[in-house]
C-alpha cells in the first residue's frame, strides 16, 4: 500500500512540476512566431551597366546587427521590384543562410566599389546550407528568385542607392 501511495504521489508531483515549468513559456498570443513581416521601404536602388541606369527598385535596408540577422526570415513575399540591401561596415567574405526564409531568393554579393562580384541564383527556401561568395563584399542584395534572369542583371553591373529622408 505504501508503494502504491508513494507512486501516486510521485506521479502527481511530476505532473505539477512539468505544468509549472511549461506555464507561460509559449509564444505571446499577440505576436505569433510565424507572423509575416511586411516590407518597409527605406529607399531606392539603381542597377547600372557602363554607367547607364538599367532598372530602379525599392529597398529595405538592413544596416545593424539585428536587422542583418533577421533579414528576410519569416517573409513570404516581396513587393514587385523590391529587395533587401544588407550594409556591412567593411568588405569581407560574406555567408548567408536560408533557415526560416520561406521564399527562394537571388542573392547578390557587392564589393566596396558597389560592383556585383557574385550572384547566387534561386536559393533553396528554408535550407540550413550556407550561401556565400569567395570574393569579399561589403553589401549583399536579396531579391526574389528569378529577378536577375528576368531583368538581365549580371556580375560586373553596379549599384547605387538613396535612402529616404
Amino acid at each position: 500500500m505504501i508503494r502504491r501511495t508513494t507512486f501516486a504521489a510521485l506521479v502527481i508531483l511530476s505532473a505539477v512540476t512539468v505544468s509549472a515549468c511549461t506555464r507561460g513559456s509559449g509564444p505571446k498570443p499577440d505576436v505569433p512566431p510565424e507572423a509575416d513581416i511586411p516590407f518597409s521601404k527605406h529607399g531606392t536602388l539603381d542597377f547600372l551597366r557602363d554607367g547607364k541606369p538599367l532598372l530602379t527598385i525599392d529597398i529595405e535596408i538592413a544596416d545593424n546587427d539585428s536587422s542583418r540577422m533577421r533579414g528576410m526570415m519569416q517573409r513570404s513575399s516581396f513587393p514587385e521590384k523590391s529587395g533587401m540591401l544588407f550594409i556591412f561596415p567593411f568588405e569581407r567574405l560574406q555567408s548567408f543562410w536560408m533557415a526560416n526564409t520561406p521564399i527562394a531568393l537571388d542573392i547578390l554579393f557587392v564589393n566596396s566599389s558597389k560592383e556585383i562580384v557574385y550572384i547566387h541564383r534561386y536559393t533553396r527556401p528554408l535550407s540550413p546550407e550556407s550561401v556565400e561568395s569567395d570574393i569579399p563584399s561589403q553589401y549583399v542584395l536579396e531579391l526574389p528568385a528569378g529577378f536577375c534572369d528576368t531583368y538581365g542583371i549580371v556580375e560586373s553591373d553596379r549599384l547605387t542607392w538613396t535612402r529616404q529622408p
